[in-house]
C-alpha cells in the first residue's frame, strides 16, 4: 500500500491556508467533475483523489493527525488510538460527492488512517457561470431613472437602473447568471453600458461642458441670450465687455448624480465671441470711427 501525497494532489504546498485549499479544491473538484466529463475513466479517477485529499486537509484534525503520521501509517500505533475518535466524528469544510458508481470510495491508505468515509454522501453544488452583457442607450436615457427588461437565458428579466449611469459603468446583479450546478446557487449578471452622446455637450461624472457663440454687440453691450441645457432652455445674462473664452457656471444645471437624489452637477459654458463677417460700406465706416475714438482715447 502506497503513501498518497495529498498536497500533491490539491497541487498545493504543505503551507497551504484553508481558504488556499478550498480554493484549489474548488478549482480542480469543478474540471474534474464526472458531470462536466461523462464517460472520462481518468477524470472520475483524479475525482475521487481531490475528493480524498479535501476530506483530509480541509478538516483541521485530520490534517494535524495526516501531516504528523502520514509517511509513517504502517507503523504508528497512535494512528489506531485516534482512528476511534475519528469515526464518530463528519468531516467538515469541503463537499462530499455523489455521482458515478462508487464515486464515494476512498483509497486504502485513507481507510487505514481513518477509517472509512467521515461523511454521508451528497452531490457536489457548484455555482453558476456568471453572464455578460452590455446594454447601449443615448445620453438622454439616463436623465432620469427607469426601467428595462432583459432576456437572460431564456428569461426575461425587468431592472431598474437610477439616472446618472456613466459610460463604460458595469452593474452587478445578483443571482441572475447562469443556474447552479446540482442545486448551487446561480451565478451573477454584470451589465455593462455604453452611453452614446450624440450631444454639443461633453460630460465628465456628473458636469456638462458646452460652448455658445455670442455675436460682438451683445459681448460689447451685454445683454441676455437663451441657452439650452441637455433636457430645457433657460435664460441667461450676459455682462457687458465679456471676452471670448470667458467661462460661466450653471449650478445644478448638469448631469444626475448616480444613486443620490435630486442632486445634480453643473453645467459650464463657454462663450466664443463671433465676429460680424460681411459688412457694408456704412458698418465699415462705423468700425473706422469707433477705431479713430479708441486710438484718441489712447
Amino acid at each position: 500500500m502506497q503513501f498518497i501525497d495529498y498536497y500533491k494532489i490539491l497541487e498545493i504546498p504543505k503551507t497551504a491556508t484553508e481558504t488556499e485549499i478550498k480554493k484549489s479544491y474548488r478549482k480542480l473538484a469543478r474540471k474534474y467533475h464526472p458531470d462536466l466529463n461523462p464517460n472520462n475513466k481518468e477524470a472520475e479517477k483524479k475525482f475521487k483523489e481531490i475528493n480524498e485529499a479535501n476530506e483530509v486537509l480541509s478538516n483541521p484534525e485530520n490534517r494535524k493527525k495526516y501531516d504528523k503520521y502520514g509517511k509513517d501509517w504502517q507503523h504508528a500505533d497512535e494512528i489506531e488510538k485516534m482512528n476511534q475518535q475519528q469515526r464518530s466524528q463528519r468531516s467538515t469544510g469541503g463537499y462530499s460527492f455523489g455521482g458515478g458508481e462508487n464515486s464515494g470510495d476512498f483509497s486504502e491508505f485513507f481507510e487505514s488512517m481513518f477509517g472509512g468515509r467521515s461523511g454521508g454522501s451528497r452531490q457536489v453544488k457548484f455555482r453558476g457561470e456568471d453572464v455578460n452583457a452590455e446594454l447601449n442607450l443615448n445620453i438622454r436615457d439616463v436623465l432620469h431613472t427607469q426601467q428595462q427588461t432583459f432576456t437572460v437565458n431564456g428569461k426575461n428579466i425587468r431592472m431598474t437602473f437610477p439616472a446618472g449611469i456613466e459610460d463604460g459603468q458595469v452593474i452587478k446583479v445578483s443571482g441572475h447568471g447562469s443556474p447552479g450546478i446540482n442545486g448551487g446557487p446561480n451565478g451573477d449578471l454584470y451589465i455593462r453600458f455604453t452611453i452614446v452622446n450624440n450631444t454639443k455637450f461633453k460630460r465628465e461624472g456628473s458636469n456638462l461642458y458646452t460652448s455658445v457663440d455670442l455675436d460682438l454687440y451683445t459681448a460689447l453691450l451685454g445683454g441676455e441670450i437663451l441657452v439650452d441645457t441637455l433636457d430645457s432652455t433657460v435664460k441667461l445674462k450676459v455682462a457687458p465687455e465679456t471676452q471670448s473664452g470667458t467661462k460661466v457656471k450653471l449650478k445644478g444645471k448638469g448631469f444626475p448624480v448616480y444613486k443620490a437624489e435630486n442632486q445634480f452637477g453643473d453645467l459650464y459654458i463657454s462663450y466664443n465671441v463671433k465676429l460680424p463677417t460681411g459688412l457694408s460700406e456704412k458698418e465699415k465706416e462705423l468700425f473706422n470711427e469707433l477705431k479713430k475714438i479708441r486710438s484718441h482715447g489712447k
